[in-house]
């Protein structure tokens, strides 16, 4: 088990590195936009070019931080039910989620993206839009974002696994990270504060 363990921390270290780099791409979409507005109004000047490079920073983004999402176990869940389940109950009902739907999916996506994949860089596919943009490197975003989706769920099932045989603490309990009600409760609190004085 210690190798396996061995494997997560090396997943997880790739999806972090990953995920931290995916974050620079929604900087770069952001000045793209920017930009584009700008130059379009003062020089009244536009480039489908442009557009198209935002939506593919906005795909890369979504794609490449899916795993870094999971590794943060920030992935929508149903709060509801599962809080009122055990820590094991709730690490069950992940390792089922993981084996039953998500490699399934994962697998099924990568499997069927990956003939467009090869069609579009074998054709030179282009953007249909006059000043478009070559297609491929968009299209290869699919079976890279769901192989590293795939790895983090292996990681997860390995962490879900070790915690059930009391190898590990829970992997679903969050160490020293605020929940995202935390932050808007201590937003709104500073915002009553600031409003009062």
């Amino acid at each position: 088990m210690n190798a396996l363990l061995a494997l997560s921390r090396g997943i997880d270290w790739l999806n972090d590195r990953v995920g931290r780099f995916a974050l620079w791409l929604i900087l770069a979409s952001a000045i793209i936009s920017a930009l584009n507005a700008v130059v379009r109004k003062a020089f009244d000047y536009s480039s489908n070019a442009f557009l198209e490079i935002q939506w593919y920073l906005f795909a890369a983004v979504f794609l490449l931080a899916a795993g870094y999402t999971f590794l943060h176990n920030e992935h929508v869940r149903i709060d509801v039910l599962s809080s009122k389940l055990s820590p094991r109950g709730r690490n069950w009902i992940d390792v089922i989620g993981i084996v039953f739907f998500l490699f399934p999916f994962v697998y099924e996506t990568v499997r069927l993206s990956l003939p467009t994949v090869i069609n579009a860089m074998t054709s030179g596919e282009m953007s249909s839009n006059a000043g478009g943009l070559i297609r491929w490197p968009v299209y290869v975003l699919v079976p890279i974002g769901f192989s590293l989706l795939g790895l983090q769920g292996v990681s997860e099932l390995i962490k879900r696994v070790a915690f059930l045989r009391g190898l590990i603490d829970d992997p679903l309990v969050k160490k020293n990270e605020k929940t995202a009600e935390e932050e808007l409760a201590e937003f709104v609190l500073a915002q009553k504060q600031k409003d009062a004085k």
